[in-house]
């Protein structure tokens, strides 16, 4: 008996609220850890679940192919599941390369045995050659297993073979097909449009109902895609065992395999199709979230010179002291995503949301600044950029969030960064307080500078990319910098120090900012 799926919850799960979760993934190994066993653990983990494994195969592959396989008794299998089982309580089973139709029937006889879990069955039948796995024994006792499954994962080529017609060519056709499989087996299906042609790719959630939700991105230009299916499976597993809904959870797995691809150029593994960045997401946020205290010069000076240059002397430290933060910001999947136009949806709302927020409270900032300024003409500028947040604020609302949108509230990150522009501003000498919000202007307008050479009328987020890329921001960045110049030429040493030490911790910020998008839980 399977599992029904949980309820869509109300509010996202934290995992200050809830257990880790336990998933048992059985499934053939893969020593080279791209895919397999291996691939599911680090799947788990990356999605928030304490990981086991039980083997229904040892294989021996790497990234160029599989030279051996060998199976197990099939007794031993049932053994191993038997001692997990016994011991750990199971919230969720991730169900990968079964290879015999003996191999399944042990898996159904436990199953039958351990009724309770959810079961997400990533039906693996067809190698990426195309050559069937499965002899036809097996393959019908897959489809008898198919009763077990709460989710399945079929590839397309897999898609065909359950509902036993020609391999679809167009997204609609694909989803038209699961919707057929979901009816002859009372299961939901995941489409996965890997193996379609065209240059978009997404999973939809497919059920007796119909189409239920739809995450598309674009493709990723990469041939680092060993093991997708088996991480797929494995993560959507862990996030329905923490009680989030099948659309939720798509969602979740969905955004964070696309960083897991995108990213995947990070590692060097094999010669041939390399594996996926499972925990991208993790050492990005040890990365950003780095708690050591920085002290100046603890940066490298970085190699990329500064599109908008520096106004003298002093601004020239500012960008050394960036540093390699600036380095870091270009190299965050969020930029690098958001120039290829393959940035999810969900991630852009967010940084939007959390934007606007900010914008409320820099203006503050430069509000204070005006009023601090020693000259009308700085008063002036500081006082033009305060009522410009403002203006940017709403126009971010109505036009990316819409007017019935509401706000979850500034994040930590967005309120330690808003808090620390205030106080600077308010707080301190006036040096101290323009080198503070120096970074808002002149790391933005980088950004924009280099982001305005792949916008395009068809990229998804051209509106944002043309307002930080405009001339008229490029104006206000260089007049920023000419300010800060002037004002720190004059400063004292002591104060020169602190205005140097905010502008390269609001650099930091900056960073964090960018990050935390592509971070949430």
């Amino acid at each position: 008996m399977r599992r029904p799926l949980p309820a869509p919850l109300a509010h996202s799960t934290s995992a200050l609220e809830t257990s880790v979760p336990n998933v048992l993934s059985i499934a053939g190994t893969d020593p080279s850890g791209g895919a397999g066993a291996q691939a599911d653990l680090k799947s788990i983990a990356a999605a928030g679940g304490y990981g086991m494994n039980a083997v229904t195969a040892l294989v021996a592959q790497n990234t160029q192919g599989v030279s051996a396989v060998e199976v197990p008794p099939a007794d031993f299998l049932r053994a191993q599941l038997d001692a997990v089982s016994e011991d750990v309580r199971i919230d969720a089973v991730k169900i990968g390369m079964l290879g015999s139709a003996d191999i399944i029937d042990t898996v159904a006889a436990w199953l039958d045995s351990n009724p309770q879990q959810l079961v997400v069955l990533d039906p693996v039948m067809v190698a990426t050659s195309g050559d069937r796995l499965l002899e036809t024994e097996a393959e019908d006792a897959l489809r008898r297993f198919l009763k077990y499954a709460t989710v399945i994962t079929p590839n397309i080529p897999e898609l065909a073979i359950l509902a036993e017609d020609s391999e679809p060519d167009t997204w609609d056709s694909a989803c038209a097909l699961a919707q057929v499989v979901a009816e002859r087996y009372q299961v939901a299906v995941i489409v996965k449009s890997g193996h379609l042609p065209g240059d978009q790719a997404g999973n939809a959630v497919v059920t007796t109902q119909g189409t239920t939700a739809v995450f598309r991105q674009k493709k990723i230009d990469t041939s680092n895609t060993h093991g997708t299916g088996c991480s797929l499976s494995a993560a959507l597993a862990t996030r329905l065992a923490t009680g989030a809904s099948l659309e939720a959870a798509l969602e979740w797995t969905s955004t964070w395999l696309h960083g897991a691809i995108s990213t995947s150029h990070h590692l060097s593994v094999g010669q041939g199709h390399g594996p996926i960045n499972h925990f991208w997401r993790l050492w990005e946020q040890s990365r950003v979230a780095d708690a050591t205290p920085v002290k100046l010069g603890d940066f490298e000076a970085t190699t990329r010179p500064p599109q908008i240059s520096a106004a003298g002397p002093q601004t020239k430290r500012l960008w050394e002291l960036t540093g390699q933060i600036w380095d870091s910001i270009c190299e965050l999947p969020f930029i690098q995503q958001l120039a290829s136009g393959t940035l999810a949806t969900a991630d852009f709302t967010f940084y939007q949301d959390q934007d606007a927020l900010y914008l409320s409270s820099y203006s503050r900032a430069l509000a204070t600044l005006s009023a601090k300024a020693p000259s009308s003409a700085e008063q002036v500028f500081w006082a033009r950029g305060a009522a410009e947040c403002i203006e940017v604020e709403s126009s971010l609302h109505a036009d990316w969030l819409g007017p019935d949108y509401i706000s979850a509230g500034p994040s930590h990150i967005t309120r330690a960064y808003t808090d620390f522009l205030t106080s600077s501003a308010s707080l301190n000498d006036y040096a101290i307080g323009v080198a503070a919000v120096l970074p808002c202007y002149w790391l933005y307008a980088e950004i924009g500078e280099i982001l305005a050479q792949v916008n395009t009328p068809g990229h998804p987020y051209s509106a944002w990319l043309s307002m930080y890329g405009s001339p008229e921001f490029r104006q206000a960045t260089e007049q920023a910098i000419a300010y800060a110049e002037q004002v720190l030429s004059q400063a004292p040493g002591q104060t020169l120090e602190a205005a140097q030490k905010a502008y390269q911790q609001a650099a930091l910020h900056e960073l964090r900012f960018f990050a935390q998008a592509q971070l949430r839980n």
